[in-house]
């Protein structure tokens, strides 16, 4: 098996240095750190049999066999796209430390993963949804203020469950949140979800906790652990379908958008670097109006 391979000596080395070179200089998220790690170290096992034993050996046509060879182990456009992203800045960063002296990814032309319209949920879902939890119970109170500020902010979902009390302000009605590397931005709150806060922060809490929300232990809740219990609340919803903490990140964009959100504002709020990943939203609602029209116009 492939992934029962060693990982030749020289291979190891190169991942290591550039994932401490990401780490330090980049300051990529941890879950990123460990994506890189685990593409470049199958690309490496897969290389080593074939007598690549280390980055230098590889020439352009290794990399592009490699892609076949992920298509053919069923990775769709998408995953073989990570990985040639992954390999590409991996040369990139050899090149530029001079222990290469050519680049044999440059030339190497990956799959064009189509974008995959996000799953949504409608208004009226998230408003049942909202509803599921036992607010009598201190968790499912906690799970609903947790869910209400999903729908309010569109944090991501490391966001939220990393969110410190430092980082909400309820008087200006805003959080401060720290996404993707490390960069800040300030989104506001809405009156429900400050109310809810306001209420939620006023219970006793463990001395010292600086996380806003907390598990039954009174520690940090994680980002599994939030996934579970709004799978079970959204089954208690009615809700067919998986959903995740980033469908209530796509929802809160899209119902955004549908009541005249400024595309632009909405990048913003939702922390995107650029603003063709905030457009992806802009094919959601164009979708919801042909369905409408279809739906209801007398010659849809």
């Amino acid at each position: 098996m492939e992934t029962d391979r060693p990982v030749p000596e020289a291979w190891a080395a190169a991942i290591e240095g550039f994932l401490a070179w990401i780490r330090v200089e980049r300051a990529l998220a941890k879950n990123t750190q460990l994506a890189y790690r685990s593409d470049l170290v199958r690309m490496a096992r897969w290389m080593a049999p074939r007598g690549r034993a280390d980055a230098s050996a590889v020439v352009h046509a290794d990399l592009a066999a490699y892609l076949v060879h992920l298509a053919d182990a069923g990775l769709d456009a998408r995953s073989r796209a990570r990985h040639r992203s992954a390999f590409r800045q991996l040369f990139r960063w050899l090149l530029a430390e001079g222990l290469l002296l050519d680049d044999p990814s440059g030339l190497v032309r990956g799959p064009r993963p189509g974008r995959k319209v996000p799953t949504v949920l409608s208004e009226a879902q998230v408003e049942a949804l909202l509803l599921a939890p036992d607010l009598a119970d201190p968790l499912g109170f906690r799970d609903h203020v947790m869910i209400e500020l999903l729908y309010a902010t569109g944090l991501r979902v490391s966001e939220l469950v990393t969110l410190p009390v430092s980082g909400v302000h309820l008087e200006g009605g805003f959080v401060r949140v720290h996404g993707k590397g490390g960069k800040e931005r300030l989104v506001p709150l809405g009156d429900v979800a400050r109310a809810l806060l306001i209420e939620y922060l006023s219970k006793p809490r463990p001395s010292g906790a600086k996380a806003v929300f907390l598990s039954r232990r009174g520690r940090m809740m994680t980002r599994q652990n939030f996934w579970e219990r709004l799978g079970r609340h959204a089954k208690m919803a009615g809700i067919r379908g998986k959903v995740s903490p980033h469908v209530l990140r796509h929802s809160f964009a899209t119902h955004l958008l549908n009541h005249g959100a400024d595309l632009r504002v909405l990048q913003a709020m939702l922390g995107h670097a650029d603003i063709s990943t905030t457009q992806i939203y802009t094919h959601v609602t164009r979708e919801r109006l042909k369905r409408v029209h279809a739906e209801f116009h007398p010659r849809g």
